[in-house]
């Protein structure tokens, strides 16, 4: 594996990204555009109507946001003007065939010039309506490797994925790939084609029936839960990714594939600047609940390892994956993680949750300071019983609030229950693949000061207390 200056690498690239408008796709096209602005172009492909339509997503839901503050100031008044002659917006859906790109002539100057692939577009809610899922994370994952296969100058194709496409696999999980068809339950065989057609099935019969939109949802998304666990996996989401894997792996023929699996995606640790966040992920939903005093029992093993990565280092190890894979003859998979080169406990994030919240805490609508205290973290048994004894039980003898409590209450539980597999996950992520592209990546002259991606390098008291929960508060409380 050699490696060389990335910078040189994507000077003239033209690349192409789906899911811009994601966390991970956002932070992606602005790292291109500040550390190489010699960069050819970059479509981006943007679930829109039209042209237009896909402009104003472009500019609202990316180019908008605070992240590009920094390449904003650097460029000062010609920030505009730069981003119309290196960018373009493309209408389209990942979904469809020829990933809904309907502009002829478009489609053919993209398949002429196009360098690098970067499929990053995913449904990630874990209780997806199984045919949306499974249009975007699955047939959307062999409509891109098709049109990636028609570009005639392509050198790879980036296909970012989840680690937790292994499910509830204990112990140290590998960077292997999905033989076509496996699934996590013994000896059961996966026939994705009958998947699609038994979604397309449940879709239609519940539409003959006259149901109301929210009937059909609710069913879709039960529909999406009992397939996954048919074969093994704990939701929907990754469920349809690890499809989406099988389908790239089976399809790709001769084009050179990377799938990239993040574990849990928080805040920047440095760059463009540190602590920008978008989208409450698991961790900041419970940080946001603990911080308003909402939460005081947390399901989980407090001496489990919780694995989290920041954001830049899995663009940085995006970026430098491409430059060592590309027009390579053999594929590699990828974890980016922390749970083994330097892992992060339960007990540690309270702690450093109860000290920061403690030292700085959030005010209410009257402006008082919300005073944070410990959290009893129970096993499932013990936080359903406390959540009967402490809520549903009392609640029973106050009748006018039972139905409204009610309802939020087994909310709470079902989404407990949605994300048990992860607060009582019991696996580290093996990254040997990922250590040799570090090695490489010293050892050949990358800029490490812009492309760092070792986990090691990470204080996580300091990160959290400093950085990750400083973040959340600016961006994800309200």
């Amino acid at each position: 594996m050699e490696l060389g200056s990335v910078k040189h690498f994507l000077k003239g690239k033209t690349i192409l990204v789906t899911g811009a408008t994601g966390f991970l796709g956002k932070i992606f096209v602005e790292k291109i555009l500040r550390v190489q602005p010699d960069v050819k172009k970059l479509y981006l492909l943007l679930r829109a109507s039209d042209p237009c339509s896909a402009t104003e997503r472009m500019h609202n839901e990316i180019f908008g946001k605070d992240l590009f503050k920094v390449l904003r100031e650097k460029l000062d008044g010609d920030f505009g003007s730069f981003i119309s002659d290196k960018v373009v917006a493309v209408a389209g859906d990942v979904s469809s065939e020829n990933m809904g790109i309907r502009d002829v002539n478009l489609r053919k100057a993209m398949l002429e010039e196009i360098d690098i692939v970067l499929h990053s577009a995913a449904c990630t809610k874990f209780d997806e309506r199984f045919d949306t899922a499974m249009l975007t994370n699955t047939i959307g994952a062999s409509n891109v490797v098709n049109f990636a296969k028609n570009c005639t100058k392509v050198e790879v194709l980036l296909h970012v994925s989840t680690a937790y496409v292994c499910g509830e696999t204990e112990g140290l999980i590998l960077e292997e790939p999905f033989q076509m068809g496996k699934t996590l339950k013994g000896f059961s065989k996966l026939d994705i084609e009958f998947e699609k057609k038994l979604v397309e099935k449940k879709l239609s019969e519940l539409q003959t029936q006259n149901l109301k939109g929210e009937m059909i949802t609710s069913m879709m998304k039960s529909f999406g839960l009992e397939r996954a666990k048919e074969y093994g996996w704990p939701n929907t989401y990754v469920f349809t990714k690890a499809m989406g894997e099988m389908l790239v792996g089976h399809m790709k023929e001769n084009l050179h594939v990377i799938i990239l699996r993040p574990t849990i995606v928080t805040s920047t640790y440095k760059e463009p600047f540190s602590g920008w966040v978008e989208g409450a992920r698991t961790i900041d939903s419970f940080a946001i609940a603990y911080g308003k005093r909402n939460l005081t029992c947390f399901p989980g093993n407090i001496k489990e390892v919780v694995d989290v990565i920041p954001a830049d280092m899995v663009v940085n190890a995006i970026i430098v994956a491409m430059v060592a894979n590309a027009n390579q003859c053999y594929d590699n998979i990828y974890h980016v993680g922390s749970s083994v080169r330097n892992p992060l406990r339960y007990f540690n994030l309270w702690n450093y949750a109860y000290k920061y919240f403690t030292e700085k805490p959030w005010k209410d609508k009257d402006g008082k300071p919300i005073k944070v205290g410990t959290v009893s973290v129970l096993d499932m048994a013990g936080f359903q019983r406390y959540m009967f004894i402490n809520f549903l039980l009392p609640l029973k003898y106050f009748q006018k609030m039972y139905l409204e409590f009610n309802k939020k209450i087994l909310i709470v539980m079902r989404l407990t229950d949605l994300y048990k597999p992860y607060l009582f996950f019991r696996g580290v992520f093996d990254d040997e693949n990922m250590e040799k592209l570090r090695i490489a990546a010293r050892q050949g002259g990358i800029e490490d000061d812009f492309f760092y991606f070792d986990p090691k390098m990470i204080d996580w008291e300091d990160y959290f207390t400093n950085i990750h929960f400083p973040g959340t508060v600016k961006y994800l409380f309200k």
